[in-house]
């Protein structure tokens, strides 16, 4: 392998860094857009679509749905035709074309198909590009991998900060469409410097894994039909032969995203011929799925239920005269979350460790258990700042450290749950379903983003003086969830089979 270095690290790591830093600049810039455009008037300066917040909610829901779903093809593909490099080309390359789609003046058919472009090309390249950083790794102590994936995941978090500046503002203050174009041309700009530097990446993911040409062959195949079952069934469903609506589509994907998790579960429990210990921990898998899919619906609410009280219900003077309409675009709230994370990660990571030398560490179920309070309290701070509109009336504002402060409080607990949860599955898998069991993390962001466009299309469509109800409601799902996990705790730490 190359010995050319960055930071100490394989000078591969800064290849990957910045192709990363641009995908994820793409994904979020869009993301925060997304809905705002869909449910902005068709007529004006700047038109959008004129659909109903739960419509846009719903295709909200779809699209972060099938994002994280369409991981688990993506990394079959890779493993099985491709290889994971080429995987993180192609996959850029659908990325890069759907936004351009995206920002054509076109009708809703052809914006439709810029979001399931963008989906196959998130699923070829987000699982592969982290497996490839791995590999750099492979022969290499834990201590200095968890420094390069340290590195690494800072620029998922610069590429998520900067993208509603940069995107959002082009797109609110400008032309919707011009900020799907910019965040098209970032992901253009991590392709060439990715062709550019891809030596530095040595064999890391250059090759699939070694099989027959008959099995390629056949995973062509299905390849192929699978994509072909999906195109006729779209198109049966424009053309009208298929009648369903997008809501409907959303509650079908739920049951069926649903249906999946309990029967994979059920399956592996029942069929796998596992030793007693290993259905405890698999158990405890199924369990923390649960809890990643409720944590989810509640934080993925900042794309819709809090992107959309940004818009009404926050004041968004300051610096506000560089703007047209004098206030300042809600889309820069979504930067707030990846701030916080690069503020924060590194402290919560230091008391980890500060407690774990004192044999204080919480464990995962714990962590769990406050991961999820920390979500519920975040949305009693909502209903503070909707009780507080209705004190003042409905043509009032909150002030932003409203929705700061509930983006502050759903960091610490993504920072609670979201890392402990990937580090666990892995550790209490049984070997031979390591993959698999990795996927059902997967599958557990998807349901959960998904339920978060659907609650937050019903959210942010209703009136204010229904929103502090909602609210607690979400308070009380989650928090009570979190408190169940902590009282549980004892119980799963002995499913967990000696697992630290």
């Amino acid at each position: 392998m190359n010995q050319v270095t960055w930071l100490g690290h394989p000078r591969g790591l800064a290849t990957l860094f910045m192709t990363e830093f641009f995908e994820r600049f793409t994904y979020y810039g869009m993301r925060a857009l997304l809905v705002l455009f869909l449910v902005a008037a068709t007529e004006g300066a700047n038109p959008g679509f004129g659909m109903t917040r739960e419509a846009a909610g719903a295709i909200y829901g779809l699209y972060t749905g099938a994002v994280y779903l369409f991981s688990l093809p993506g990394g079959w593909v890779a493993d099985r035709l491709i290889g994971q490099r080429n995987a993180v080309f192609w996959g850029g390359v659908f990325i890069m074309i759907g936004n351009f789609i995206l920002s054509l003046p076109m009708g809703a058919a052809v914006f439709y198909l810029g979001l399931a472009t963008i989906v196959v090309g998130v699923g070829l390249l987000k699982p592969n590009i982290s497996a490839i950083v791995g590999e750099l790794y492979k022969d290499q102590p834990g201590a200095r991998r968890d420094a390069g994936f340290s590195i690494f995941y800072a620029g998922i978090n610069l590429g998520a900060l900067l993208a509603p500046l940069v995107a959002g503002t082009v797109g609110e203050a400008w032309n919707w469409r011009g900020g799907f174009f910019v965040a098209g041309l970032a992901m253009a700009i991590g392709l060439v410097q990715y062709k550019m530097t891809e030596k530095y990446l040595g064999d890391a993911g250059k090759d699939p894994h070694p099989t027959s040409p008959g099995e390629r062959a056949r995973g062509f195949k299905i390849l192929w039909g699978a994509s072909a079952l999906i195109v006729v069934l779209v198109g049966l469903m424009f053309g009208g032969v298929i009648p369903v609506t997008v809501g409907q589509l959303a509650q079908w994907a739920f049951y069926a995203m649903s249906s999946l998790g309990i029967l994979y579960f059920a399956g592996v429990l029942v069929f796998a011929k596992l030793s007693g210990e290993e259905r405890g921990r698999i158990g405890v898998i199924a369990i923390f799925f649960l809890c990643a899919a409720m944590f989810w619906a509640g934080f993925e609410q900042a794309a819709t239920t809090f992107n959309l009280f940004a818009q009404d219900y926050t004041n968004r003077a300051l610096l506000g005269g560089m703007f047209p309409e004098g206030v300042h675009p809600a889309s820069w709230y979504q930067s707030a979350n990846p701030i916080f994370v690069v503020v924060f990660a590194p402290l919560f990571a230091y008391v980890w460790v500060a407690l774990g030398k004192r044999n204080l560490d919480p464990s995962a179920p714990v962590k769990f258990g406050f991961g999820l309070i920390l979500l519920g309290t975040g949305f009693l701070v909502m209903m503070g700042a909707a009780q507080l509109i209705i004190a003042n009336g409905a043509d009032s504002k909150a002030a932003p450290t409203w929705l700061l402060m509930t983006y502050l409080l759903h960091t610490f607990g993504e920072l609670c749950l979201s890392p402990v949860g990937l580090s666990n599955v892995t550790k209490l898998s049984p070997p031979r379903f390591v993959g698999q069991m990795m996927g059902t993390w997967f599958l557990g962001a998807a349901l959960g983003n998904l339920v978060a466009g659907l609650v937050g299309g019903h959210v942010g469509g209703g009136a204010v003086s229904e929103m502090p109800s909602q609210f607690l409601t979400m308070a009380f799902v989650g928090g009570g969830a979190g408190l169940v996990m902590l009282a549980l705790s004892p119980v799963i730490r002995k499913m967990m089979g000696g697992v630290k």
